[in-house]
């Protein structure tokens, strides 16, 4: 489990395996290394990874295909940077929300808004998930941990604050860019729970 609040953006340096079955990304980091170890759990760009490999600087994950089909994993490639967060301890602050890495769908970057004090980012989802979506609620976006400011019929805004857009991948996005989404998980569980 973790929080959405990303601890540092890592750089891919190599990645092994078929574009389209498993893939393992090669990782440079330096602060997550700190007390991470082989087989933890590690939030890359809001997907839930294992730890198979580490070094001094840098940590190895893997994907299956079924997490390759379902993220935006298959698209990235060396250079590309990623939100990168460790599994939340018991006793930790949840400053976030909370967040699985079990991402739901991906989206578009519609729009961008550069306002005085923050940048307004319009996505776009599959219509049959924006019934899980609702004004002031929590959204992760690649992992971070966002308010819904705006629901409108077929996408969404958020308001990225400048810490958020200078120490996440927020920064590197583009108009057009794809993005992994997770809905709050309470959303559908309460759903299932009135489905029965």
């Amino acid at each position: 489990m973790f929080t959405g609040i990303i601890e540092e953006i890592g750089t891919i340096e190599e990645i092994k395996g078929s574009r389209n079955g498993a893939r393992r990304f090669y990782v440079n980091c330096s602060l997550v290394l700190e007390d991470l170890k082989i087989g933890d759990s590690l939030a890359v760009n809001g997907v839930c990874l294992t730890v198979v490999e580490k070094n001094k600087s840098r940590i190895s994950v893997e994907a299956v295909e079924e997490t390759i089909k379902k993220t935006t994993l298959g698209s990235y490639k060396p250079g590309d940077f990623l939100n990168l967060e460790r599994a939340v301890k018991v006793n930790d602050r949840l400053g976030g929300h909370i967040v699985q890495g079990h991402v739901d769908a991906t989206g578009k970057v519609v729009s961008i808004e550069k306002l005085p004090l923050s940048r307004m980012f319009r996505f776009r989802m599959a219509r049959s998930l924006m019934k899980y979506v609702i004004p002031m609620g929590s959204i992760a976006i690649n992992g971070v941990s966002l308010t819904v400011a705006e629901k409108l019929s077929d996408s969404f805004r958020v308001a990225i604050i400048p810490h958020t857009f200078e120490n996440t991948v927020f920064k590197f996005l583009r108009v057009g860019s794809e993005v992994n989404i997770e809905i709050d998980m309470i959303a559908k569980y309460i759903e299932s729970i009135i489905k029965k």
